[in-house]
């Protein structure tokens, strides 16, 4: 991925908000520590958060979420992002971006859900819900969301492609058992492709997008991905983030057919190959985190 254009800092989202929206221009604000790669979010008052794209690749995502998150979020049985309005480029800054409702919870993590089980319950319902939802008009994958419910083997540049999965499976070869990973990948290629309607799909519904209270599910943040499409992708939790003996709960909860499970492992693989130069993967600990992802996976193909 390219270098991200803008220098996005605290001076920047001060000038952006005294110019667009001077009400909340002397509110408190303070950068969120883990905000992600692709964007940067600062909290804003005690209610709000403003959040920027760093690249040029998610500018869709700025309007995707203020037409769609209103009309999906009143049949969801969680809360999830909530745009309150829409900022212009300016001030140096090429990019729309949004500011939001400030969503209560800390980062959702395996070892810190209070009943798993409860969690797969829950969290197979809020993937249920979003599916049931009128999918008419909505986004089908495209490059502002990362070609999210692409038919498995599309070439189109998603996580998922062979041109990205194949060289990182290489590359790790005398730190994982690279036939056994290219074994899952070749089971999720092989499986028949989806034979529904599209439907939506969250896209990443990864630990750092799941909130937590007391070790409960609270919300499901960042919809940067979101898009109609096959519904595999929204299975990563099941090895992202479910301790294996919730897994089989979440699967039969959704009802998943074998061609889909195994095409959701392939989305599971691909959003867990850590790469030594994708700076991601810079902290060892997310190195050992995706190595433990990828032993899920490979266990779960047996």
């Amino acid at each position: 991925m390219s270098t991200p254009d803008p220098t996005i800092d605290d001076a920047l989202v001060r000038r952006l908000l005294a110019a667009q929206f001077p009400e909340w221009a002397e509110l408190p604000l303070a950068p969120v520590p883990l905000s992600g790669m692709d964007n940067a979010t600062f909290r804003l008052g005690e209610d709000m958060s403003v959040r920027l794209p760093r690249y040029a690749r998610w500018v869709g995502q700025v309007e995707r979420e203020h037409r769609w998150l209103p009309k999906l979020a009143p049949h969801l049985p969680l809360p999830v992002s909530e745009p309150l309005a829409m900022g212009r480029p300016g001030e140096g800054y090429p990019y729309p971006w949004s500011v939001y409702r400030w969503l209560e919870g800390e980062t959702a993590t395996t070892e810190g859900l209070a009943d798993p089980v409860r969690t797969a319950i829950e969290l197979a319902g809020f993937v249920a819900a979003l599916q049931a939802i009128d999918p008419t008009g909505g986004p089908g994958p495209e490059w502002s969301n990362a070609f999210r419910g692409v038919p498995m083997g599309d070439e189109r540049d998603s996580l998922a492609s062979e041109a990205r999965v194949r060289p990182k499976i290489a590359a790790l070869k005398g730190l994982v058992d690279t036939d056994a990973v290219t074994a899952v990948w070749e089971a999720a290629l092989a499986a028949p492709a989806w034979e529904g309607p599209p439907v939506w799909v969250h896209g990443d519904l990864a630990t750092g997008n799941l909130l937590s209270v007391d070790g409960r599910l609270s919300a499901v943040i960042d919809f940067g991905t979101l898009a109609v499409g096959d519904p595999a992708c929204d299975l990563l939790p099941a090895w992202k983030f479910l301790p294996s003996g919730a897994r089989d709960v979440f699967r039969a909860e959704l009802g998943v057919d074998d061609a889909t499970w195994a095409r959701g492992r392939g989305w599971g693989l691909a959003a867990s190959l850590p790469v030594p130069d994708d700076p991601f993967y810079a902290d060892p600990a997310r190195v050992t985190t995706a190595l433990r992802h990828l032993d899920a996976l490979i266990a779960d193909l047996d």
